[in-house]
């Protein structure tokens, strides 16, 4: 059967590892990313080895014109859209006190308020199915140092899911947020720099599961949410972290 994913941020880390999981012959990926073209090209040549139809699409979600753009150029190749997972962030480090502001209220827009632009934008191609998934973090909860910018935009876009989910509920489209425990990607070393690696040794040696997560570990839980078994989850937010930091 022919299916549609699209991920923001989906060229790198958490995005492509989610991309890989959905890739199969029969599936068009839509990957958005904002211009890292090298990273573009490896993962549409993954995606494509793997089956499925990929489709690298280069805009600025961080904006309606740019949320509107991508899922034009998506309407232009499927009428559908099954799966939307919005994994774009950006990345700005240090504490609020020393924040540019302009650099820190785009921060905000991206890691929270796009998640409206995509919905609104992308609401002539989700059908009765279709699943919208917000990638969140601990930092949504709980203070983490130097992540004011990210922590708090997910928090705004996690609130808005919530908004979101009576919304879309009627439409036959649901609305869930998954949150992965410590991983090394690109966006963890950007935050973290030098420390990055005694940072991952000390969170894996506080996890009471004895290791950080894998990608294998939320990947089938972003799969299970955009399937029919997950219709009546709504407005969620799932914490996948081994135990390490039991957030309500």
């Amino acid at each position: 059967m022919a299916m549609s994913v699209l991920i923001t941020g989906g060229t790198k880390g958490i995005g492509l590892a989610i991309a890989r999981r959905f890739a199969k012959p029969g599936v068009d990926i839509f990957m958005a990313y904002r211009g890292d073209e090298a990273s573009a090209n490896a993962a549409s040549a993954e995606i494509g080895a793997l089956g499925a139809r990929p489709h690298a699409i280069r805009t600025d979600v961080g904006t309606p014109a740019g949320a509107r753009e991508l899922i034009a150029k998506v309407g232009a190749v499927v009428d559908r859209l099954d799966v939307v997972v919005h994994g774009a962030v950006k990345v700005l480090v240090g504490p609020i006190l020393d924040a540019d502001p302009e650099a820190f209220r785009e921060a905000i827009t991206l890691n929270g308020t796009s998640l409206v632009f995509l919905v609104q934008a992308a609401r002539p191609l989700l059908k009765r199915g279709s699943s919208v998934i917000f990638l969140s973090s601990r930092g949504s909860r709980q203070t983490v140092p130097a992540y004011a910018a990210i922590g708090a935009g997910k928090a705004l876009a996690e609130a808005l899911a919530r908004y979101l989910a009576p919304e879309l509920a009627p439409l036959g489209v649901r609305i869930n947020c998954v949150a992965p425990g410590t991983l090394d990607t690109e966006a963890v070393r950007n935050l973290f720099g030098e420390e990055t690696d005694a940072f991952l040794a000390s969170e894996a040696a506080g996890n009471p599961s004895g290791r950080n997560i894998t990608h294998d570990d939320y990947t089938g839980l972003v799969a299970f949410l955009a399937g029919p078994e997950a219709s009546m989850i709504q407005g969620q937010v799932i914490f996948v972290n081994g135990g390490q930091y039991v957030i309500a």
